[in-house]
């Protein structure tokens, strides 16, 4: 009887050993092959912006009112006015200008007082001739004088009035020039701003985006003043790298995600025919391309997005359904091909696949699986064509 205990307990022993060092199944995480419906998209940081935006520069140069409009104050088309424009103060003289100045004043003002003088020699000579004229008419009425004399005489009025006109209108001029001169030096009637201003209307209707020039001060033709959009016309612009380009085509769709909002609907509404070069973070120079996606849905949605605002846009490039996938977790590259690990008979078998479009979580099967295979997950170096496997335990 001892002697059977003794052989049972080694026989046991014996068991447990052999057990011990048998091979154990991996335990892995599986995948299933199967249909699905694959979006393959480019995802991009892009920018929120007004299709239209109206700079408002000063259409003359003058000394500009400070504007009252901030960003965001509604502005009407042809009627508010963002802007008024007045003359600037007349340029300072130095020392020489000055001199010359009252030079050009006192002379002209000398010039003057010569028209009045000019003026009263007529008056007294009009006076004159005047009365002679009719001394002749009178006498040639009673038939003293020729028809001759009396024509000379009126001749003789005639010029003197003419004359008498002439230094009227010199001493018109004379007096224009004097002003002039003053006005040179800073003397004479001074300039009223306010009677003589340019009020600039806003474009469009819409709203304010920026102020540009704010404060009162002298500007000069062309100067930017304030930029005017309407907040409702948006686009959003993606600069695409050029080989994601090329895939995208007007009316793919779009999602605008990321600008602290809900998702918005849009459209791929223009590809810029050419590219530009741009650096990256990381030094590395690259072709990218400006891709306009046009909003779509409920304006609400998105009535909160302005200009300038930090958007994602997820754009599709190709979608399919009922496409027969695997999980890209389960693939990796042996050698030059696509390769995954097929659990049969409870082992993993090496196979090799040929692979269609691919997205972040799935790859169109070509070749190689059939619906309803399970693939390992992430294989780890432990796994080997023919390696005993077990699904590992969900936590």
């Amino acid at each position: 009887m001892r002697r059977v205990l003794l052989s049972l307990v080694a026989i046991a022993v014996v068991g447990l050993a052999v057990w011990a060092f048998l091979p154990r199944p991996v335990e892995v995480e599986l995948g299933r092959v199967e249909t699905r419906t694959i979006e393959v998209a480019v995802e991009e940081e892009g920018e929120a912006r007004i299709r239209d935006v109206f700079t408002v520069s000063a259409t003359t140069g003058g000394k500009l009112r400070r504007i009252g409009l901030h960003a965001g104050d509604p502005v009407v088309a042809q009627e508010t006015v963002v802007a008024v424009i007045g003359p600037g103060a007349p340029a300072l003289l130095d020392m020489r200008a000055q001199a010359v100045g009252e030079a050009m004043m006192a002379a002209a003002q000398s010039a003057v007082d010569l028209a009045r003088a000019q003026v009263a020699l007529a008056e007294t000579s009009l006076e004159f001739k005047s009365s002679e004229a009719n001394r002749a008419r009178a006498l040639y009425e009673r038939s003293a004088i020729s028809e001759r004399l009396l024509e000379n005489a009126i001749l003789e009025q005639k010029s003197a009035q003419a004359a008498l006109d002439s230094a009227r209108a010199n001493i018109a001029v004379r007096q224009r020039e004097l002003e002039s001169a003053e006005a040179v030096i800073g003397m004479g009637v001074a300039i009223h701003a306010e009677t003589c201003c340019v009020e600039l209307t806003a474009p469009v209707s819409g709203r304010v985006l920026r102020v540009l020039t704010e404060n009162e001060q002298i500007v000069q033709p062309g100067t930017p003043l304030l930029e005017v959009g309407d907040p409702q016309n948006l686009e959003i612009a993606v600069d695409l790298l050029s080989r994601d380009a090329v895939r995208v085509h007007e009316g793919s769709e779009a999602r605008i995600t990321g600008w602290g909002g809900p998702p918005v609907s849009a459209v791929v509404e223009r590809i810029e025919p050419s590219a530009t070069t741009k650096v990256s973070a990381l030094g590395i120079d690259e072709q990218r391309v400006e891709v306009i996606l046009k909003l779509g849905g409920d304006p609400k949605d998105w009535q909160a997005l302005g200009h300038g605002f930090r958007v994602i846009a997820r754009i599709t490039l190709w979608k399919g359904e009922d496409v027969l996938s695997i999980p890209v977790g389960a693939l990796f590259r042996d050698g030059s091909d696509w390769a995954t690990y097929v659990v049969r008979d409870r082992r993993a078998r090496l196979q090799t696949i040929t692979l269609g479009d691919r997205s972040e979580e799935f790859a169109r099967v070509l070749s190689g699986l059939q619906a309803g295979d399970e693939v390992v997950l992430h294989p780890s170096d432990q796994i080997a064509d023919g390696k005993a496997v077990e699904q590992r335990p969900a936590r």
